[in-house]
Formats: structure tokens, sequence, C-alpha cells
């Protein structure tokens, strides 16, 4: 996994300062009235997982999600994917839906098909040759509880919509992100891998990076926001009201997270792994006095 592969999680407003991959959300992005441009590349998360915790259900038709993320592409440029509208498998979600875990995996193929389908029908015309742009990419997520479910997650992408996960530059792997310091998730992750796809991590935590961040093509993370309500309420770098919303925690969670991975993988010798400690990417935001400050990564030798 490259730096330039790690996404922080973040809010909307910021968009045009961070100068690191950002993970948004489409709850937050469809609810604001204007969007910055992006400084670096961004992917976008569907919410799913919050969408069927509250209604059960998908209340969001596909084609509005489609036209909501070129809204997002035409505004923040940079989008390089969208997750589905995919189907989680945390048995807290199945008794809320009251489906099958089989049934969730058929309807989150189903629906990358739609999806896919829909992005090719509505992507804008170019302005220059009035042919269409190419669509948005929406990526593929292998649902599954466990290791079994999985492997019959990906055989039902191209048995029911002819998606063949190989060939795809990154698959989504779900319903991990709430265990992810198990053996028996580190085991999914090892399997998926052997099984040649290329993974991306939903809410990947430090645990998670030290349990299974060799078999991670990329990554993304919100859990820095999470350690920053432990330790305080009001930052202490006066750059945000909310130490939960401070950039320059983040960035020195971010850091920390990509230090302690490649010393992980230069430990265990893990080949395919590249983490140039000179490149861990910086963020930046008007400190206090009003200048541009700059933080050095925190990288330990």
């Amino acid at each position: 996994m490259q730096p330039d592969d790690f996404y922080l999680g973040a809010d909307t407003h910021w968009l045009g300062k961070a100068e690191v991959p950002l993970m948004l959300s489409h709850g937050r992005l469809r609810r604001a009235k204007t969007l910055r441009r992006a400084k670096r590349k961004v992917v976008i998360d569907s919410r799913m997982f919050t969408e069927l915790s509250q209604h059960g259900r998908i209340t969001i038709t596909p084609i509005s999600y489609v036209r909501s993320l070129y809204r997002y592409q035409d505004e923040i440029g940079l989008v390089q994917w969208a997750s589905p509208q995919d189907m989680m498998c945390e048995p807290e979600i199945i008794a809320k839906t009251g489906l099958s875990v089989l049934e969730h995996q058929r309807r989150t193929a189903y629906n990358l098909a739609e999806l896919r389908t829909l992005a090719t029908e509505e992507a804008p015309l170019d302005g220059t040759t009035g042919l269409r742009r190419p669509p948005i990419h929406i990526i593929a997520v292998n649902q599954g509880w466990l290791e079994p479910d999985y492997e019959r997650g990906d055989d039902l992408f191209w048995d029911l919509v002819g998606v063949d996960l190989r060939q795809e530059p990154v698959v989504g792997i779900g319903s991990v992100c709430r265990r992810q310091h198990l053996g028996v998730v580190r085991q999914i992750m090892k399997r998926m891998a052997e099984r040649g796809l290329r993974t991306h991590g939903f809410g990947v935590k430090l645990r998670g990076l030290e349990n299974y961040g060799e078999y991670l093509t990329s990554a993304d993370s919100f859990a820095w926001s999470y350690g920053a309500r432990k330790r305080t309420t009001i930052c202490p770098h006066g750059v945000v009201k909310w130490e939960r919303n401070c950039p320059h925690f983040a960035e020195d969670w971010r850091n920390q997270a990509l230090a302690g991975l490649a010393r992980r993988f230069d430990k265990f010798g893990v080949e395919n792994v590249h983490l140039d400690r000179g490149s861990l990417g910086l963020l930046r935001f008007p400190s206090p006095s009003g200048r541009m400050a700059d933080k050095a990564p925190a990288v330990a030798a």
C-alpha cells in the first residue's frame, strides 16, 4: 500500500485545505450547498451502514446516488471512486433487514451492476468533444461474515452480474471494521488476497493495520477522530474548537499509522509493500497566526 492510497476520513470543510487523500461521506456531501475543489484525490463512502442501521432498507434510489456522485465529481474533482449501495452483513444489520447473508450478497452484486449502468448513462458530455466523459468508477464490495461467505460472494459477482473481482483495480471487503483486531478477519483478508483480489479496508484502525495491513491495496480511516475525543475535548492547537475535528491531530495520527506500518513490514520482510518515508504527506491548514503551518511527518527511525 502506497501512502497515497491511505485515505483520511474527514468532513467536507477539509476540502481545499487538506493535502492528503480524503474519504468523504455521501451523507455529509449531499447536505453541502457548495463544495470546494480537492487538493488531493478523494473517495466517497455511500453511508450504507448508517442507512441500514436507521431504516433497515435502502431509501436512496440508485439514480439519485449516481447523480449526486457526478455533482461531487464536478465540484470537488479528483474523485477516484465511490462505494456502491452495498448491504453489510453484521448480525445487527441482518436483524434489521430480516434478510439472509446470501440475500445481502445478491442485492449487493445486482446494485453494483445497476449503478455502473446508470453511471455510464448519466455521464456528462465533454464540452470540447461532445462525447460522454468516462463514467465515475464504482467499486465492488465483497460482503459476508464468515470466511466461506466471502468466497461465495467473490463467486456471486461473476455468476450474477459477470464481474470478475480479480480484474477490478480495488475491491472493498465489507463487514470487518468492527472486528478488525480478530484473527478471523486476518484470515478473511489473507484468503481474499490469495484469490487475487486487490483489497480496500474500510474504517481501518491501528489494530487493523497491525492485523492485516500487508493484505491491503488501499484503506481509509476515521479512527483518528475517536482517538482525539478520548484525549481531550477542546482543541489545544487553536485551529478548530473541538479536538475531534483537529487537522493537526489527524495529521499526526495518519503519519504515525503509516510509519508504524512501514516498521512492521520491515521487521517481517513483507514484499510488495512500498511506504516511502519521504512522502507520507502533509496537511496544510491556517495556523492561529493566519500563516499556513506545515508539520513534518512523525516518522520514527
